[in-house]
Order: structure tokens, then C-alpha cells, then sequence
């Protein structure tokens, strides 16, 4: 039978790394892409902020911000298609635009999991005392301080021997940690929307209502607040495709499960935000979500309050905080992952050095990348730990935001301008390759332009600098961002000086790939 014009896609010649392929199946990817959004952590750390901005409206921007995701992912997928490469934003954004862009985008990646690690570590940290002596002790005294950050670091040491030692190990952990968290999560949110709807509901319940789930009568401003603020919690998905390469059908499986990804994320977001505002209300003191004591973590708060203080009520309460300890450790895991992959690929296509290339003999993973990944998280961790002035690793993960919208939005142009010349070739091209890409990109850029507008002020955040000598103040989130591209300029312009091989040919870029049928 004759292969028809509108059956062909392009097909890049794939380049073997050395990975273990075969590893991961279809289930084993959607856990790493959901895990490394962490939910549980997410939620704790955002909804606050997120219920400032849109209050009861909350529910509502959590699926529109799930549109942008799922027009990316639909872009990551179709990109995968056509090369699976664990390089991903890197690889594609070089085949589609050239190296410089290409370079970019892959720093991008490094510098958002780099920023994030501190915050996760933190977490992590913090609940292991949380677990033990209850959601009220104290992270104040000096000592109390020096264990949290011991323990933050332990965990980033022990889950980059994890990643270190082989991606089914890394999967079948993640499964069990993913497993504790959905479960609880939901069994928190009908537990919380049963008993503000009850008989006797608590005195902070208000009655739900269908229009929690329509974006009406909402201010232009605050809406784009509370998106910005859930493009954040809905991050992470990509790792299912930056292991693309221990797939099997390692050319669909990932960009599979990273739809299905995105799609358990939005019934989990709309569901707990849902079933927990119903709950505590909107008040300023006790369980209320608006309560500015509980603005860092409004989940575990709420656990007693939900389930109870004794009997098995105390054991789900402890089983809540040890999600959120779960959670952010899994995502300390699965964020390794994705970076490990990214500077494991730039080092196989010579944009860094190709020390990064390195795989295990045995284990088939990355080792420098992944020892690096985990040093460098270490590095960073310890002074933003220690500066007293404001809280500059919630400032870190703010300014992550920016990155988020570059790369997600890069791979997503990027497949639109790979696959320019078959797009009118059908109507399934013609949406899944152009249009839906191009508007997921167009959204994510337009979110990175207002987030970065904002994070200028010094009073969005929680640290700033002053200029000496002309009395301004710029916001510190600004200044993470700033810094952190300085460093991806200064690396760029190092590698282009010393190893310019990857700079000078055009193996990777503009080239004109395989056409296949796509079957």
C-alpha cells in the first residue's frame, strides 16, 4: 500500500548515550512526570497566594492554568516524535532555531531545577522534625536550624545516589511515594468537603458552590496573578519526557505520559483546593486560608482539623505530613533526573564538556551529571539557608517561574517551526503540530513577560537590593533571576571560547530529517 504526503513525519537519526533502554513502561513515566510536580508540596507552599489573588475562584484558575500545560505537552510529544532525546527543550529548540537558542534553553532547565532543589531540600528537612514532633515545633533556634539543613542535605545526597544507581530503582521508589501521596490527598479532600457539608459543619465551613469552577466576575489582574502562581505547581511533567530515552517506545511513550500527567494533575488540583476551601473558609486566623501564619503551608495545618487530634484522625494527620515530606522528597529525586539527562545530552552534542557524558558501566546513568546535579544543589542550599535578610529561597522559587515560561514555551515554538513544512500536510498536523504548540507557547511567554514585570518590584517578594548610591530597591526574586542567566551567559560565552566544536557545525541543526510513516 502507497504511503501518502499527509502519513509522513520527520524523523531524526537517534543518537545512542549509553542509558538503559527498555527500563520504563507507560505507568513508570506518568509517576516520574507527576511526582516531580509534587503535588503535595505544591499545594502546601502555593495555594495561600494563589486564594489572595482569586479567592473562591481558586479551583477555576487551577484548569485554566492546566490549558497552557497541556498545549506544551502536546508540543513535548510531538517533538518526541520525531526525536526522543533526553536533551528535550535543548536538542529540539537547537534542531528548530540553531545552538545559541538551543543552549539557552537547556540552561534554562538547569537553572530552574537548580533554584528549586534549596526549597525542596528545605522541606524535606523540616517535615522529617514535623513528622516526629508534631507540625508546631519550632524551626527557630540556631540548633534546630543546623539540623534542618543537615537533614535537607542528606536528602539531596540520598536521592542522588537513587538516580545514580539505576532509573528502575529511581521508578519503583517514586511509585511507592506517589502512591502515599495521591491516596492522601484525595482521602484529605472528600474527608474535608464531607464535613463542610455535613450535619455539623466546623465553624469556618462555607457552603461549596458550582460556581467555584467559572472564571466570573474575576479582576483582569488577579487572574493573571493566580495563573502565574499555578503554572508553578503544574511543573515537572516534562521529567517523563527527559527520560525518554529508558522508555520503551521510547518515540511515544513519554510524550504519552506526559499528557496523562498533566491530566492527573488537574483532577488532583481541582478536587483538594476544592474540598479544603470548603473546609477552612477564607478566614485570617485558626484553619483559615487567608491565616498569614500558615502562608508557607496551609496543608499539614490543616490535617487535625480535618481528620482529628486522636485515634486514627492523629494517624491520618501524621500520614498528611509525612505526604508533604514524601512529596517534596520525591521531587528532589525527580528533578536530579531531568537535569542529569539535559546536561548529559548538551555533553554528548559537545555544548558543554563532555565530562558531563559520562555513564555509569554497570548502572547505565549519567555519574558526573548526576554527582554535579547534587553537589551544586548542595552549594547553593547552604548560603540561602543562612541569609538573614528576608527569605530568599521562597524568592528562588518564584523567580523559577520565569524559566518555566522560557523553556516550555521554547520546545513548544519549537515544534511549530520544526514541522513548518508538513503542518498544512492534514488537520492533524495542522492542530497538534502548529496551532495547539503555538498557543501553549504564546501563553507561557506572555506569563513570563508579566512575571517578570512583577518580580522587578521589591515588595513582590521577600528580599531586595539597593542600589548604592541611587537609593533604589529591585525585587530579589529579580536579582535570583538575573544572576542565574549571568551564570548561563558566562558558561555560554566559556564554552564557545574553549570547546566551540558544538558552535560550529550544523550536525544537530536545520538539517533535513528522515520522512517515515506515522503509524
Amino acid at each position: 500500500m502507497a504511503t501518502t504526503t499527509s502519513e509522513l513525519q520527520p524523523v531524526e537519526e537517534y543518537r545512542d548515550k549509553g542509558l538503559k533502554g527498555n527500563a520504563l513502561g507507560l505507568v513508570s513515566s506518568v509517576v516520574m512526570g507527576v511526582a516531580s510536580t509534587a503535588p503535595a508540596y505544591s499545594l502546601a507552599a502555593t495555594l495561600f497566594y494563589v486564594v489572595v489573588f482569586v479567592g473562591v475562584k481558586a479551583p477555576a484558575v487551577a484548569w485554566l492554568a492546566f490549558i497552557p500545560m497541556l498545549l506544551c505537552s502536546i508540543g513535548y510529544s510531538e517533538m518526541n516524535k520525531a526525536d526522543p532525546d533526553c536533551g528535550t527543550t535543548f536538542t529540539w529548540a537547537t534542531r528548530a532555531f540553531g545552538p545559541k537558542t538551543g543552549w539557552a534553553g537547556g540552561w534554562a532547565i538547569v537553572a530552574a531545577d537548580i533554584l528549586v532543589m534549596a526549597s525542596l531540600a528545605q522541606v524535606a528537612g523540616q517535615y522529617i522534625f514535623f513528622l516526629f514532633q508534631g507540625s508546631s515545633s519550632a524551626i527557630g533556634s540556631n540548633a534546630t536550624a543546623w539540623q534542618v539543613l543537615l537533614v535537607g542535605i542528606g536528602w539531596i545526597v540520598a536521592m542522588s545516589v537513587i538516580c545514580y544507581i539505576g532509573i528502575e530503582v529511581s521508578a519503583w521508589f517514586q511509585r511507592i511515594l506517589l502512591t502515599i501521596e495521591i491516596i492522601m490527598l484525595f482521602v484529605l479532600a472528600i474527608t474535608a468537603l464531607v464535613k463542610a457539608t455535613g450535619s455539623h459543619p466546623p465553624a469556618t465551613a462555607i457552603t461549596p458552590h458550582a460556581d467555584w469552577l467559572l472564571p466570573t466576575n474575576l479582576p483582569f489582574s488577579a487572574f493573571v496573578s493566580g495563573i502565574i502562581l499555578m503554572l508553578f505547581i503544574y511543573w515537572g511533567w516534562d521529567t517523563a519526557v527527559s527520560i525518554n530515552e529508558e522508555t520503551a517506545d521510547k518515540a511515544r511513550t513519554p510524550g504519552q505520559a506526559a499528557i496523562i500527567s498533566t491530566i492527573v494533575l488537574l483532577l488532583c488540583y481541582v478536587v483538594v483546593i476544592f474540598g479544603v476551601q470548603a473546609f477552612a473558609g477564607f478566614g485570617t486566623h485558626g484553619i483559615g486560608l487567608l491565616n498569614t501564619a500558615h502562608q508557607f503551608d496551609v496543608l499539614s495545618i490543616l490535617g487535625s482539623a480535618i481528620f482529628g487530634a486522636t485515634g486514627f484522625g492523629a494517624v491520618l494527620a501524621r500520614l498528611l505530613i509525612l505526604m508533604i515530606l514524601t512529596s517534596a522528597s520525591a521531587s528532589t529525586q525527580t528533578t536530579i533526573l531531568p537535569t542529569a539527562r539535559t546536561t548529559l545530552s548538551m555533553a554528548a552534542y559537545k555544548a558543554i564538556p563532555e565530562r558531563f557524558a559520562r555513564i555509569h558501566p554497570r548502572f547505565l546513568t549519567p555519574t558526573w551529571s548526576t554527582v554535579w546535579m547534587g553537589l551544586i544543589s548542595i552549594v547553593i542550599y547552604i548560603p540561602l539557608n543562612y541569609i538573614s535578610h528576608g527569605n530568599p529561597i521562597a524568592d528562588a522559587v518564584t523567580a523559577i517561574g520565569l524559566y518555566i515560561a522560557f523553556y516550555y514555551g521554547l520546545t513548544a515554538f519549537s515544534c511549530v517551526w520544526y514541522y513548518r513544512k508538513t503542518l498544512t500536510s492534514s488537520t492533524r498536523n495542522l492542530f497538534m503540530q502548529g496551532i495547539l504548540p503555538f498557543l501553549g507557547g504564546a501563553i507561557m511567554y506572555a506569563a513570563g513577560v508579566i512575571s517578570l514585570q512583577s518580580d522587578w518590584v521589591w515588595t513582590t517578594g521577600y528580599t531586595w537590593w539597593t542600589v548604592p548610591g541611587l537609593h533604589w530597591r529591585v525585587g530579589g526574586i529579580f536579582i535570583i533571576a538575573f544572576l542565574s542567566a549571568l551564570a548561563g551567559v558566562l558558561g555560554f560565552i566559556y564554552m564557545r571560547i574553549k570547546h566551540p566544536p558544538f558552535f560550529l557545525k550544523e550536525t544537530l541543526t536545520r538539517g533535513t530529517p528522515t520522512l517515515v510513516p506515522d503509524v
